[in-house]
């Protein structure tokens, strides 16, 4: 899954903060491989220089050498950032996740930690798979994406990490969904209603919920709860008049059609039954 315009704002915040530091080094000479000790100046510019270049694997490997080789520097805390950012622009996820959790763990309080939040995150966003395999991936990007807003609310980071949460949760509605109609087909309605319940429940700003709604339908039908399909076919139309799957639920209840109840009809029906 590839965001250009994360990526951008992913390599804009770096780059530009690195350059400062690297400035100071720019008159000497580059190196070509990490494996030879020289001066933090010289790696760091090397490591740089091969970022420009596109060279993504290797700059991280020359950024994790600067940390090694000069762990006390203030270079070595920039270099951890720049790894972490060279991973991630070569869809190296994991050593990415690694460099900025690294990064976090010794410097929690740092002015950079809402950036490697962001990385952590990103990371795992990019990996999401499509609703037909395993969504543990969606999940740790849901928690990080969540993390960051919850501890940094006020920057930029978050407020991408804010439009992202809705895919996010779009997508893992959307899983529940394709586990409830497999379930529907198998004839397990108890299992389908579960399902499509927690969509309803929670995932209700997804695209997923009308479609939710008119499965529950069909689901309490096909388990004789008739009453509990019109109270799903009535909150469908009260919410989504007119679309295709208000249509097919007001179908399925025969000829008494759903009304749809205003909001505080809706809530004096449910106390009256409770």
């Amino acid at each position: 899954m590839r965001i250009p315009l994360s990526r951008s704002l992913v390599f804009g915040t770096l780059v530009a903060a690195s350059l400062a530091v690297a400035g100071c080094a720019g008159g000497r000479n580059k190196a070509d491989t990490p494996y030879v000790a020289r001066d933090v100046g010289t790696l760091y510019t090397a490591a740089k220089d091969r970022l420009d270049r596109g060279q993504y694997e290797m700059a991280a490997k020359l950024f994790d050498e600067v940390e090694r080789q000069h762990p006390y520097s203030v270079w070595a805390r920039r270099a951890q950032l720049m790894s972490a950012f060279s991973y991630y622009v070569n869809q190296d996820y994991a050593e990415s996740i690694q460099s900025a959790q690294r990064f976090l763990a010794v410097h929690p309080g740092n002015r950079d930690a809402p950036y490697a939040y962001y990385l952590v995150a990103m990371s795992y966003y990019e990996q999401m798979s499509d609703v037909t395999r395993d969504q543990k991936i969606t999940q740790q990007a849901l928690a990080s994406l969540g993390e960051l807003t919850r501890r940094y609310p006020d920057t930029r980071y978050a407020a991408d990490a804010r439009l992202k949460l809705d895919l996010v949760n779009d997508h893992l509605a959307g899983k529940e969904m394709e586990i409830g109609r497999f379930y529907q087909k198998r004839g397990q309605w108890l299992s389908s209603t579960l399902r499509f319940r927690n969509v309803v429940e929670n995932f209700q700003t997804t695209t997923h919920t009308a479609e939710a709604l008119m499965r529950l339908t069909e689901s309490y039908l096909a388990l004789g709860l008739r009453d509990e399909a019109r109270k799903s076919a009535a909150v469908l139309g009260a919410n989504y008049p007119g679309t295709e799957w208000y249509e097919r639920a007001y179908a399925l209840v025969g000829d008494h059609p759903p009304v749809p109840l205003a909001p505080a009809a809706t809530e004096t029906a449910a106390a009256a039954e409770s």
